[in-house]
């Protein structure tokens, strides 16, 4: 059953989705009050500083305000290191929660009116009195969710995003908000990318999490592309064999000149690498279902039943590839359409996974031994 997208969701504050894609999406923020109720709670101080002990959980402690030094500390964590919980003016943040914490899992997948491909992670933060990590811009869209306590938000579309220098944190050398609210448990505030602000903690246990979105850059997607299109492991195309040849070159006075028959050669070279639409979607697919660096996976025996996509797992799809965890898995058929509901749904009933063939259920087997999927309980 397809979500009804032109009626009002209680997580978009009475907006539909279409309404807020329209009027707020990379437009303009949104305040959706009483938009997150179901999560209030649900993620306690005591949780998030035991797992910013552990050595495979990605944490920071941030200190300070706009009349001291910034610091900050990286992970783990010790629970007696912490500054005291009454001290003001500290913050501990902990990334990846949607693998980490059922609630975070669900906050996520709360989202996922947006693509797959752009949510991010979810990170939280547990902030004394006054706490924060600064004013400053993010280059991605993100829902700052107000889990506990409350959070004053200064915010501003100003165009001077100059840092402070010398500092271990990107704190805006200037800034000048324009729009202020203060949040309540359950409020969302959706801000664009490069919107500037500053949240502060107004009162202790405050608990705030981000919902971030990917956006990569064309460097960024350059970077991580063209070493998959060119893996070793696969067997090059026998026009990308082809060697350079220039039986025609004419003695040289100026022999360090690069001759501009080579460097049509590399241009052709490129090209002809960038123009296999397949790869090129293979590739971006594999690299956008990757799972986060500090992500792990428990192993559990294959079982008959339903099963549910691990919380860390990435599952993609195009009309080519299914994309798990950043591998790429050809599909057509029947079984590529009860794959496409796993990665849509993130489950699959014992009715779904019974349709599929013999193949795809050993592949399942396989997906479930290396923990990217759990039965459903």
């Amino acid at each position: 059953m397809k979500p009804e997208f032109d009626t009002p969701w209680p997580l978009l504050g009475a907006l539909s989705p279409e309404q807020f894609m329209r009027r707020h999406w990379q437009r303009k923020p949104a305040v959706l009050r009483a938009a997150a109720l179901p999560w209030v709670g649900r993620m306690q101080r005591q949780e998030l500083f035991a797992l910013a002990e552990r050595e495979d959980v990605e944490s920071r402690l941030v200190s300070g305000n706009e009349a001291q030094n910034w610091k900050l500390r990286q992970g783990p964590i010790n629970r007696r290191s912490l500054p005291a919980v009454s001290k003001p003016g500290w913050t501990l943040l902990v990334q990846g929660m949607e693998a980490l914490h059922p609630a975070a899992r669900e906050l996520l997948d709360a989202f996922r009116f947006l693509p797959e491909a752009r949510l991010d992670d979810v990170m939280v933060s547990w902030a004394s009195d006054q706490g924060g990590v600064g004013p400053h811009t993010d280059a991605y869209d993100v829902f700052l969710v107000q889990v506990a306590g409350r959070r004053r938000w200064r915010v501003s579309n100003q165009k001077q995003r100059d840092l402070v220098e010398g500092l271990p944190v990107k704190i805006l050398r200037q800034f000048e908000p324009t729009l202020e609210w203060e949040l309540e448990p359950g409020d969302i505030l959706y801000l664009p990318p490069n919107w500037a602000h500053d949240g502060v903690a107004l009162g202790a246990d405050c608990i705030t999490a981000s919902v971030g979105l990917r956006a990569p850059s064309r460097l960024d997607l350059a970077d991580a592309l063209l070493p998959r299109l060119l893996d070793p492991e696969d067997d090059p195309s026998p026009a990308l064999q082809v060697l350079y040849t220039d039986a025609n070159t004419a003695p040289s006075a100026t022999p360090a000149a690069i001759p501009e028959a080579f460097q049509d050669f590399a241009l052709d070279a490129l090209q002809r690498v960038l123009t296999d639409r397949q790869a090129l979607a293979r590739a971006l697919g594999e690299y956008l279902s990757e799972p986060k660096p500090h992500q792990t996976f428990e192993p559990s025996e294959p079982q008959p039943g339903a099963v549910r996509l691990a919380p860390a797992s990435r599952m993609l799809y195009d009309r080519w590839h299914v994309f798990l965890n950043g591998e790429a898995y050809c599909a057509a058929g029947s079984d590529f359409s009860v794959i496409k509901r796993l990665a849509d749904g993130r489950e699959l009933s014992a009715a779904q996974r019974a349709r599929l063939s013999e193949g795809a259920q050993a592949l399942l087997n396989d997906w479930m031994s290396w923990g990217w999927l759990c039965p459903t309980q």
